[in-house]
């Protein structure tokens, strides 16, 4: 009889440590295997920030520079959400933020072709779910800002759609505890718009919205 992989279950509930604050979760989170997308990652990457953040920043999952690394939000995209945090009035300094989806999901036409950036599928989302569930538990914000569309479907079920909800305060019940969410678009999105300034001042001022909902 043959025994199934781990990734093989799609949860990452095996993983989680019984006990401990955020550094115990990402060392812990750096040897999960709860869903084949370990296998083709270069590594775990964990969110990071202030513990006591009042705004917790969701996105969808690391990007090329993201997994080089090992931090969320360190390439183009995350530099372009820190100019927007700070020109909406939220010190990013002052924000935790992270991925609903901790690897890196990518196609490679060849070995040392540049890697594509591939959207996660809804079951390596909730495989990858418990880590959310467990970093919004010990964070405890008084906001999550949505990132994008993958963000949303984590976090509010598969008939999220960013467009229609975007730059609005929802207030939902998430992993058991009651949370205020400001949508909007991830900042990925702003750099490929063909009107990239008109996108970059529609995030902008979604965040507006989420920074007076902090006040």
């Amino acid at each position: 009889m043959t025994t199934k992989a781990p990734e093989d279950a799609y949860t990452a509930e095996p993983f989680l440590p019984e006990r401990g604050g955020l550094s115990a979760l990402r060392q812990a989170a750096s040897g999960c295997r709860g869903c084949p997308l370990h296998r083709d990652a270069t590594q775990t990457v964990f969110g990071t920030g202030d513990p006591h953040a009042r705004v917790m920043l969701v996105g969808e999952q690391p990007g090329d520079q993201e997994d080089r690394q090992g931090k969320p939000f360190v390439g183009p995209a995350g530099k372009l959400l820190d100019r927007a945090l700070a020109e909406a009035g939220v010190d990013p300094a002052e924000a935790y933020v992270t991925n609903a989806v901790k690897h890196f999901k990518f196609t490679q036409a060849e070995p040392r072709k540049r890697r594509i950036h591939k959207a996660p599928s809804l079951r390596e989302m909730t495989a990858c779910g418990p880590w959310l569930a467990r970093e919004l538990e010990l964070v405890e914000p008084e906001l999550i800002v949505v990132l994008g569309a993958t963000a949303g479907k984590a976090l509010l079920g598969p008939s999220f759609r960013v467009t229609q909800v975007r730059g609005t305060v929802l207030e939902e019940e998430i992993h058991g505890r009651p949370e205020r969410l400001v949508p909007t678009v991830h900042p990925s999105a702003v750099l490929r718009a063909e009107d990239r300034e008109a996108a970059y001042r529609g995030l902008v001022a979604d965040l507006e919205v989420a920074a007076r909902a902090l006040s």
